[in-house]
């Protein structure tokens, strides 16, 4: 990966996507202009891998432009995707807290950028302004959030409206801590992986939400068509 450093916020592409993140905007002005000087620009390749499971702490991170897979691979090379990552999103904070290994294997799917602040620089940051830990657990408290929703999904939901509710989840930009989409880069088998569904059974819920004119499937991605026909189907009104 190559890394860029960036020293002043004025001199890093696409700040309008930075100030298009509610969390990063609520943060005191001392401590974004001091987490920006602390930060570089880092770009990936397809297929690149920014850090695997068990890896050691690497910090906080914020996806700039392109797309990155969270998921890991068991012995047998079987993926388990959790979720694929959009642009505007920040991750890496569950370590930052605990100190302890990444939770996942992280993945760019096409070109990544990605804005990157080091375990040990945000950390001085944090002892110097303690009060700003409070910012932190809010965002980490974000992701507990889906994660519930995510589980209830899974227990009260049958497979067609799973579907649904999590193509709506990423379409609305998992409740604003990423960009909205109505494109979405994902092929089957990887949705199908992330909502433990068979190819099968995820191509045949796909086919007949293109049928109703809810979604357009493409190559390698899927578009949607009409959002609030998609929420209904995850409600089971379709």
């Amino acid at each position: 990966m190559q890394k860029v450093h960036a020293p002043r916020a004025a001199s890093i592409p696409y700040s309008e996507r930075l100030h298009a993140s509610h969390w990063f905007v609520t943060l005191p002005e001392t401590m974004r202009e001091q987490m920006l000087a602390a930060a570089g620009l880092l770009s990936m390749q397809p297929g690149e891998t920014l850090f695997r499971r068990g890896d050691p702490p690497c910090g906080l991170y914020f996806l700039l432009d392109g797309a990155l897979t969270a998921g890991s691979t068991d012995a047998r090379g079987k993926e388990s995707l959790l979720t694929v990552i959009e642009p505007t999103t920040w991750f890496g904070e569950i370590s930052l807290f605990d100190g302890l290994p990444c939770t996942h294997d992280v993945v760019a799917v096409g070109h990544a950028l990605l804005l990157h602040m080091p375990q040990a620089a945000l950390l001085r940051l944090l002892d110097a302004e303690p009060r700003c830990w409070r910012h932190f657990a809010l965002l980490m408290a974000q992701k507990v959030r889906v994660v519930f929703r995510s589980t209830e999904a899974f227990s009260l939901l049958s497979a067609s409206q799973r579907l649904a509710a999590r193509l709506l989840w990423i379409a609305e930009g998992y409740g604003g801590m990423s960009v909205g989409l109505t494109r979405i880069g994902l092929t089957q088998e990887r949705l199908a992986s992330m909502l433990a569904l068979s190819r099968q059974t995820t191509n045949q819920i796909l086919k007949d939400l293109e049928s109703q004119g809810i979604v357009q499937l493409l190559c390698g991605e899927l578009r949607i068509l009409d959002t609030e026909r998609l929420r209904l189907a995850g409600n089971g009104h379709c």
